[in-house]
């Protein structure tokens, strides 16, 4: 399959992985607040703080493996590819255990100084729950390995469609749930179960695509283990500014504004960044197919994929922006059934922060990409900071809208930040970014026309 094929295939999947994710953050929402009402939704929020920091903090280590995997495999050196393969499961599982000896220390702790006792969410069913939703989490440590053996088999719209899978199956069992009216207790056995399931057909179906594992048997290698150690523990940095950001503005709008005030904040960040899902679609898209090529040594078809990619996003977040200008306020109301009272300032400052997201995440692949993820580590978390520093001052004077614009600021810096530095890892500026891009844009558009014509005559 060519390049573009193998791109137009990954896209068409990604579409419909990000309408799932769309309908996953969105659709149960209003089930969510009719069921169990917006304060006790908002403890809900507020609640699975802790296995979202599990989701985010893989500890690295499942990243530096998969993407090490996939630029050997495509360097060539299969036996190696095999080795990393082996040496990043053990690893992997090994930092499962030591991650629910944290976790179930983390529960005892908060459990000790009556942090649950001051929750609407009955302290029993808190803990079961919370208990379930870390276990779900931490079995995805192993889905960035996995995932490598699609990417490096250049069958990443199957892995695409197979996560879009789960993501449905997700949305139906936790439906299902809050139909019949159930608590969250068996909201997080739903999940958990679904989670299980997948992670095991997943696993072993990648095994059955890339075919390497019949004819090579990995080994635990000490050098290899110490290469992954060193990434993992720069990739460990990534997930640990989005907590930062993430969970940190959250608990601040909490304990300045109130559960409610976490239920609005939330769902606006939601909804105005649901035409980001669109967005995210270039990554999943061309991601795969760029990191091979720098695998294979191929820089200037890489570059190509990467401006191409970069001024695709930028010209859609702005049309994203007037969209959600015009129409959201609209939506949201209707989307919460006018529960929750959103101010005007907030969202439009909410939604200007589309731009500059949609920025900053499509050059921060490269990182990935190129394996080489430390800087945009350190600059996320000293953003980050920064980000729910400034929430915490404007939300004391400013209240909601300030909360929106503490959150902004990490947007305008990463760009400022993460864009520059991501042309220098692909070897070439900032200026060759626009100045060629346009180029390749144009190009791009014409042999789109002429396609479409060829196919109309």
């Amino acid at each position: 399959m060519s390049l573009k094929n193998r791109i137009l295939s990954n896209g068409l999947a990604s579409i419909l992985q990000k309408v799932i994710r769309v309908v996953e953050q969105l659709f149960l929402v209003p089930f969510f607040i009719t069921a169990w009402g917006a304060a006790y939704y908002g403890e809900w929020l507020t609640l699975t703080i802790i296995p979202s920091v599990m989701a985010f903090s893989n500890l690295g280590f499942g990243s530096a493996a998969g993407n090490s995997f996939v630029l050997t495999y495509a360097a060539g050196d299969k036996q190696k590819s095999a080795n990393i393969s082996k040496t990043g499961f053990y690893i992997i599982t090994i930092m499962i255990f030591i991650a629910i000896l944290v976790s179930a220390l983390t529960i005892v702790v908060l459990n000790y100084f009556e942090v649950f006792e001051k929750s609407l969410i009955e302290k029993t069913d808190a803990i079961i729950a919370v208990s379930f939703m870390i276990i779900a989490q931490l079995l995805m440590f192993y889905l960035q390995l996995m995932e490598s053996y699609y990417r490096a088999a250049q069958k990443a719209a199957l892995s695409i469609n197979l996560i879009t899978t789960k993501s449905a199956f997700l949305i139906g069992t936790g439906l299902l749930v809050l139909v019949l009216g159930y608590g969250v207790i068996e909201f997080a056995i739903s999940q958990f179960i679904v989670t299980l399931l997948f992670i095991i057909f997943y696993g072993i179906k990648g095994k059955k695509v890339i075919g390497l594992f019949k004819t090579h048997h990995g080994v635990k290698d000490k050098i290899i283990l110490k290469e992954i150690t060193a990434k993992g523990l720069s990739y460990l940095m990534l997930p640990v500014w989005q907590i930062i950001y993430f969970q940190g503005t959250t608990f601040v709008v909490r304990i300045v504004l109130g559960p409610e005030a976490v239920a609005i904040f939330n769902t606006v960040r939601t909804l105005s960044r649901s035409f980001n899902q669109f967005l995210y679609l270039v990554e999943p898209t061309v991601f795969p197919e760029l990191q091979y090529y720098i695998g294979k040594n191929q820089w200037e078809t890489a570059r190509k994929i990467f401006r191409i990619s970069i001024l695709g996003v930028f010209i859609l977040s702005i049309i994203g922006c007037i969209l959600l200008a015009i129409f959201g306020p609209w939506f949201y109301n209707l989307w919460t059934k006018n529960e929750l009272n959103l101010p005007l300032a907030m969202w439009y400052v909410s939604i200007s922060g589309l731009i500059f997201n949609a920025l900053w995440y499509s050059a921060e692949m490269i990182f990935r990409a190129v394996n080489q993820p430390k800087k945009m580590g350190i600059y996320g978390i000293i953003v980050a900071i920064i980000s729910v520093s400034f929430t915490y001052v404007f939300s004391n004077y400013l209240g909601l809208v300030g909360a929106a614009l503490g959150a902004l600021t990490l947007d305008i810096l990463l760009v400022v930040l993460i864009l520059p530095l991501s042309c220098k890892l692909m070897h070439m500026t900032l200026g060759d970014l626009f100045k060629h891009g346009i180029s390749d844009f144009t190009l791009l558009n014409h042999q789109i026309k002429t396609k479409l014509e060829s196919i109309k005559k």
